[in-house]
């Protein structure tokens, strides 16, 4: 979730097409699989996910939730589990019943490992390969389960920095899982905190596809501020579909402090080309994003103005979803367990929200969008000062504007307006306000700040979307 970025424009995207082989299973599995890069059911049936993430692992107790998100509409609920290494483990019990209420209210099952959010950048993050030696654990209550249950195996599994590797770690995940005996469709996340504004997903898809001896593995990428035009998120998933590779939108919501999504464009989007969606999330968000909540405190007769949007607006669940052909057709192989449901009390701790940093990478300016930043020290004090910083667009206009500067000397910002400022280490980004991102050609607007610590004049840089 977060990181402002704009590199997703259409002009630049035309220079990174990417070349995909795709080959089509032999015949229909025992569970989903995939054919000319749709999702089908196990009984063949083309399966368009509409559904909630729901944070399962923190709040085990809310198993209510299950039947509520199905009751509104919902074909689709992808739960958020923990190894262990960063949080309190879900036990292979605790997942069986898990997927008994699944399938108890006619839901398919995304199970993911929240563990790996982050990492290369989250010092607390694991690695995929940690992540599956976690499926591995539950291979017993999950074998059998193909046609109800979908295995995402990590949750943006990497930050910012070291996602080069994300092809080749993603694919000896998945031939790992596979040579270890699961047949399941298989989710993988983007890296970049699972926004891929490098790329890097995109345009090694086909590696990862090719890598899969079945043949079954399901692309997901999460729709935050980085996909906040029509263009931006139609050039991303069309280019899946051009590629005949399946996608899915596995995160997204309707406002982020990264930036705006366009969440009507991805909704209608999915819609008209058949590609599921999932969004984040259904109660219990903290962190400064408690606004992604759905339902308030869990209670579905009490749904947010996201809750609305998603559930019963244009391009919603209750208006799209269709419940997967294998509950229609076929009743479910296990029933609901008659035990009272885990009643593990939620972490005193505030659950993360799965957002990524505050930090913003570099990014790669859309073609003609260019921006200039003028810093400049306007007052000081003994132990403080206030600086001003104005931002030009170039010769295009210009839809939203970062910028960033590096402190000399521990200087640290105590306030600041007219932009939402950021900071990692002595590295300071602000980013526009909803009101000042949108410059015609030549226009300025200006962020202002007071900080701590000794007045300078670092140079600013200024990227714009």
């Amino acid at each position: 979730m977060r990181t402002r970025l704009s590199a997703l424009a259409a002009g630049l995207l035309a220079l990174f097409a990417a070349v995909f082989v795709i080959v089509q299973p032999a015949q229909a599995a025992a569970g989903f699989y995939i054919s000319g890069g749709k999702l089908m059911d196990a009984n063949g049936n083309a399966f368009v996910m509409r559904g909630v993430n729901h944070a399962h692992t923190w709040y085990p107790q809310q198993t209510g939730s299950f039947a509520d998100i199905a009751s509104l509409g919902a074909n689709t609920v992808r739960v958020v589990l923990s190894s262990g290494d960063r949080w309190t483990q879900n036990s292979p019990s605790d997942v069986a019943n898990v997927i008994s209420l699944c399938k108890a209210n006619r839901l398919i099952c995304v199970l993911e490992v929240h563990d790996t959010t982050g990492y290369g950048e989250e010092g607390a993050a694991i690695t995929l390969d940690r992540a599956v030696d976690y499926w591995l654990t539950l291979k017993s209550v999950l074998t059998g389960q193909e046609a109800y249950t979908i295995i995402n195996i990590g949750n943006e599994p990497y930050g910012n920095q070291g996602y080069s590797t994300w092809a080749t770690d993603t694919a000896n995940a998945v031939k790992r899982l596979r040579s270890n005996g699961f047949n399941h469709t298989i989710m993988v996340d983007a890296p970049n905190w699972g926004q891929d504004w490098t790329f890097t997903m995109r345009d090694n898809a086909s590696t990862v596809w090719n890598a899969d001896p079945n043949k079954n593995t399901l692309f997901s990428i999460h729709m935050y501020g980085v996909f906040d035009t029509a263009a931006e998120v139609t050039d991303y998933l069309g280019r899946f579909r051009t590629a005949g590779l399946p996608i899915a939108v596995g995160e997204f919501g309707f406002d982020h402090s990264d930036g705006n999504p366009d969440e009507d464009t991805i909704m209608s989007y999915s819609q008209a080309n058949g590609i599921g969606y999932l969004g984040w999330s259904w109660s219990g968000n903290s962190g400064g994003v408690e606004y992604l909540d759905m339902a308030t405190n869990f209670n579905k007769n009490q749904l947010t103005s996201w809750g609305e949007r998603i559930f019963n607006g244009a391009n919603g669940i209750k208006q799209t979803a269709k419940v997967a052909s294998v509950y229609s057709s076929t009743p479910p192989t296990t029933t609901p367990p008659t035990t009272t449901p885990p009643t593990t009390t939620p972490p005193t701790t505030t659950p993360p929200t799965t957002a990524p940093p505050t930090t913003a990478p570099p990014t790669t300016p859309p073609a003609g969008r260019t921006c200039t930043a003028t810093y400049t020290l306007t007052n000081q004090w003994p132990g403080g000062f206030q600086g001003d910083v104005k931002v030009t667009a170039g010769s295009s206009a210009i839809t939203g504007w970062t910028v960033t500067w590096t402190w000399p000397g521990g200087q640290q910002i105590t306030n600041s307006w007219n932009a939402t400022v950021t900071v990692s280490g002595s590295t300071v980004t602000a980013r526009n306000a909803a009101y000042n991102g949108s410059l015609g050609a030549g226009a300025s607007t200006s962020l202002g700040f007071t900080a701590s610590g000794t007045g300078v004049s670092p140079t600013a840089s200024c990227t714009a979307s």
